[in-house]
């Protein structure tokens, strides 16, 4: 049974109690609260390459300092009031000496996925940094049963979901299961990942009122119009070939898709890809794998459609590519991509219409490959 240490809950009861003595400001911290969860799970085997021993059980604390929105931007009526926020989360994998510790930071939403009087169904997204105390390491001190994590420094991601009972105006409880990740997108081997699912039981403490007064209004409907778009991208992974100078090597991406708005909060998008891998490229060089056609067997493209969730600036991407041509290491037929973008530019007039950055993370089903870095237009 995970206990938790003294430290730790003496933490856990200051944050809840002690913005009290923030609380002065009845108007700026209208919505403003802290959430506390207690979570136990187990490593999942995502594939048969992760030799690593699993621990019979995992557990972390997430502390949440959240915000819940009540419509002073328009896109937080689309959105049906969902509560934004800033997690912080110790994870211990329950194998020291293979695993160490992580902790993450990331950014997340919660989104409302029903509601009953003081009952509520929530879905929670968020994806940060995490660093982890002990990774793969063939010197001192020496590490080479974790084959899942190259790297201290990871991205971190969590998808929670929390049955959630509100007892008063500034205390709610829940329970719910959740999911984590850590990973470096390949950008050193090796890079298996870790993934931990679990349950947790937690609560939300709201010093002035977890239910400002919203601001309802009549919103402009958004015209559900076309854009042509195109976005230029770049990742980085460790090539696996060591007679080639700097082993961390460049892939370069470029994507065109036509998009469609839709409900004033949404865009479809369907195009293709294509990347150039020179971690491939280097990989064929240094072991003489088919001669004279490198080039041709270091670069990948797919067909795609995805969907982004807009919120304000910042949109949420998912993805999903089936590849027309695939790299000399081939991998699934179909790949996912998940990520943000953040508008540089937002106009609903003119020739350019939208600029934007964007950070994207690609996976073959659960195993993340890299992590890609852009910026894009649409017209």
């Amino acid at each position: 049974m995970y206990k938790m240490s003294a430290q730790a809950a003496i933490f856990i009861v200051y944050l809840l109690f002690s913005t009290r003595v923030f609380a002065q400001d009845q108007n700026s911290l209208q919505g403003f609260g802290i959430e506390a969860n207690i979570l136990s799970g187990k490593i999942i085997r995502q594939t048969s390459r992760f030799e690593a021993p699993i621990p019979a059980f995992s557990n972390a604390i997430d502390v949440n300092f959240l915000w819940q929105t009540y419509g002073k931007k328009d896109w937080e009526q689309r959105r049906n009031f969902p509560v934004v926020g800033v997690g912080i989360t110790c994870t211990d994998y329950g194998l020291n000496r293979v695993f160490g510790n992580c902790v993450g930071i990331y950014p997340n939403i919660q989104i409302p996925l029903m509601r009953a009087k003081n009952l509520e169904w929530t879905f929670r997204l968020g994806d940060g940094l995490g660093y982890v105390t002990k990774k793969y390491q063939t010197t001192a001190p020496v590490d080479t049963l974790n084959d899942a994590i190259g790297s201290h420094l990871d991205d971190f991601a969590i998808f929670m979901t929390d049955l959630r009972y509100q007892y008063s105006d500034h205390w709610r409880f829940q329970l719910g299961a959740n999911f984590t990740h850590i990973s470096n997108a390949d950008y050193h081997q090796p890079n298996q990942g870790v993934n931990m699912a679990g349950i947790h039981i937690g609560a939300q403490y709201f010093p002035v009122t977890a239910n400002p007064k919203k601001i309802i209004r009549e919103l402009p409907k958004l015209s559900n119009r076309w854009l042509f778009e195109f976005r230029y991208g770049m990742s980085f992974k460790e090539a696996r070939a060591p007679k080639i100078g700097d082993p961390i090597a460049p892939s370069y991406h470029g994507t065109i898709f036509a998009s469609k708005r839709w409900l004033s909060k949404n865009k479809f998008f369907a195009g293709a890809d294509y990347a150039f891998h020179k971690d491939v490229y280097d990989f064929l060089i240094n072991y003489g794998v088919d001669y004279g056609h490198e080039k041709a067997h270091s670069w990948d493209g797919a067909f795609l459609v995805g969907n982004e969730f807009l919120e304000g600036r910042i949109g949420f991407v998912t993805q999903l590519g089936v590849y027309y041509h695939q790299t000399f290491l081939k991998f699934d037929a179909v790949y996912e991509k998940i990520g943000v973008n953040y508008y540089v530019i937002q106009k609903e007039h003119g020739a350019l219409k939208e600029v934007f950055l964007s950070a994207l993370l690609l996976t073959h089903e659960i195993v993340a490959e890299y992590a890609e870095f852009g910026i894009g237009a649409g017209f």
